[in-house]
């Protein structure tokens, strides 16, 4: 990550020139570091040849879709991603998020809106110091995204670590909907979505697939609690 008095650098990668340019002049005015690449073959050799702080991610690309960018991008680092799409059914959201998004923004779209999204995303980067959270017998490698329930390694999607990640910093305690959606999404799906019940659903399959008991518990009109059940 970029120190304090180095701007950071943004990667955009995205295929209409019109775009592209204005989100490069705007972030560059703004002061941070800005490359941008047309397709997804550019994107994935800019950011090995130099790591960016935080990668703006539009999904329709030529040749390697911004899903299939994401996926190869989050394997090889935590870098914060922000995806930029037309379609805003909640599918197509929870694909994103599902590749390895952090964030995700509909088309058309405030550019004051994308530059709040991404002093967000810098910040929680920088915020969190790499730990080990551990609560019975799962623990978290924040440092290397590690996560174990007892000897077994579990393969998390980058939203379900961040979701787990959260009950491991606040166990014991309900946390609201409202809080979830903030802290792990950091804006509102609407309502009626459902997104927060899936994922839970997600975790839940993943935590008690090796037959230990269940740690993430509802409570039904409230929220969830991380504990352990006596």
């Amino acid at each position: 990550m970029s120190t304090p008095a180095t701007p950071a650098h943004i990667l955009i990668v995205e295929d209409e020139p019109e775009i592209a340019g204005y989100l490069r002049r705007g972030l560059a005015f703004e002061g941070f570091s800005v490359q941008v690449a047309a397709d997804g073959h550019a994107a994935i050799a800019a950011a090995r040849e130099r790591p960016p702080d935080l990668v703006v991610l539009d999904v329709m690309l030529p040749g390697i879709d911004g899903l299939e960018v994401a996926r190869r991008l989050r394997s090889a680092s935590a870098v914060p991603i922000i995806m930029l799409t037309a379609r805003d059914a909640v599918p197509d959201r929870v694909a994103g998020l599902d590749a390895g998004a952090d964030d995700y923004l509909i088309k058309p779209f405030a550019f004051e809106e994308l530059l709040a999204r991404i002093r967000v995303q810098l910040r929680r980067q920088r915020a969190e110091p790499a730990a080990v959270l551990r609560f019975g017998p799962l623990s978290i490698d924040t440092g290397a995204h590690e996560v174990s329930i007892g000897e077994r390694r579990l393969d998390l999607t980058a939203k379900e670590y961040d979701l787990l990640e959260l009950f491991l910093r606040h166990p014991n305690h309900v946390l609201t909907r409202d809080v979830i959606f903030d802290r792990v999404w950091g804006y509102d799906f609407g309502g009626e979505s459902n997104i927060i019940e899936v994922y839970v659903r997600y975790l839940r399959q993943k935590l008690e697939a090796g037959g230990e008991p269940r740690l993430i518990h509802t409570l039904r009109g409230v929220g969830y609690i991380l504990r352990e059940e006596s």
